[in-house]
């Protein structure tokens, strides 16, 4: 009975692990938190913006309705992804043990586990509001269908549009609780987050770049070569720190956003220069992964403290 127990154990663990690959657990999870920085983002605001509140209540039946129904999207949509890419991740070593190209699960498997999530997840992000549901499946559909099926395919700068869904996860949170997701907060969550991903990706693509010329995917740096791609990463990183400079300029931002954002600045900067004299690209990575955690949720921290302090 022990041994059967034990065995039973190890396959649930062999499963677990297969389906945090499936659903790429850790994309997944830095989805949920931007969605949770735009949810409690907008709820700040609220006090001093009433007219774009469109919920009667918040409560954390509310943000766990979110949390959840994003959650199975996100989830649902990278199992399809990987059903439909499965020949190209078996030619890549950063991607070849994956479920699928592993024969750990058919392409069917993948793709009906995808569906049963992202539907039932849409369903619950209605309960929201039709907007939440709708930008949910926007992202899907950009995701899945634009991107993978079309963009990344045939063109090299296809990290562009791409970063759209990958940015809407928090113009979801912000529309949770309001409706007006074109307001200049919400405006600057979406691009902070969208100018982020490209520095975040053509890194990544510079440090796997024998792996995407395997696949013969035209990526920057198969196609550009590796300085043309640097010179990339610079512009967006110019871009996306610019964008964090001026923010004061247009939002309520007091002492601590600009005691904790402008060094961090100054630090990202420094490891970029670093990067591109030679050094380990991990250093640049990290503190590019650390700096956009940090420039969605200092905000709110801010706007807490200076609440306390009123």
């Amino acid at each position: 009975m022990q041994i059967k127990i034990i065995s039973l154990r190890k396959k649930i663990i062999g499963i677990s692990k297969e389906y945090l690959k499936l659903s790429k657990a850790g994309i997944t999870l830095f989805a949920l938190i931007s969605a949770a920085a735009g949810y409690v983002f907008a709820l700040q605001n609220i006090s001093f913006q009433k007219n774009l509140i469109t919920q009667s209540t918040y409560s954390i039946e509310s943000f766990a309705y979110l949390m959840l129904g994003l959650w199975l999207v996100i989830s649902g949509s990278f199992a399809c992804n990987q059903s439909m890419e499965w020949k190209l991740d078996a030619l890549m070593k950063r991607t070849i043990l994956r479920p699928v190209p592993a024969g750990k699960m058919t392409t069917m498997q993948a793709f009906a586990l995808g569906i049963v999530q992202t539907i039932p997840g849409l369903f619950i992000l209605l309960m929201l509001g039709p907007l939440t549901a709708s930008l949910a499946l926007l992202a899907l559909i950009l995701y899945n269908i634009c991107y993978t099926i079309f963009w990344k395919k045939k063109w090299v700068f296809a990290a562009v549009p791409g970063a759209i869904p990958g940015a809407l996860p928090v113009v979801i949170g912000y529309s949770a609780v309001s409706s007006t997701i074109f307001s200049i907060e919400c405006l600057y969550l979406f691009f902070i987050l969208f100018l982020w991903q490209m520095p975040h990706f053509w890194s990544l693509a510079l440090h796997y770049k024998e792996d995407y010329k395997a696949a013969g995917l035209p990526v920057l740096p198969t196609k550009l070569g590796t300085h043309t791609t640097i010179r990339y990463i610079g512009i967006y990183l110019i871009a996306y720190l610019g964008m964090v400079l001026i923010a004061p300029l247009f939002l309520k931002m007091n002492i601590l956003y600009l005691l904790c954002m402008i060094p961090l600045c100054i630090k990202l900067f420094i490891e970029f220069l670093k990067f591109i004299k030679g050094s380990k690209w991990h250093l640049f990575f990290l503190w590019l992964n650390f700096s956009i955690l940090a420039f969605l949720w200092i905000p709110i921290m801010d706007q807490w403290l200076y609440s306390l302090t009123k």
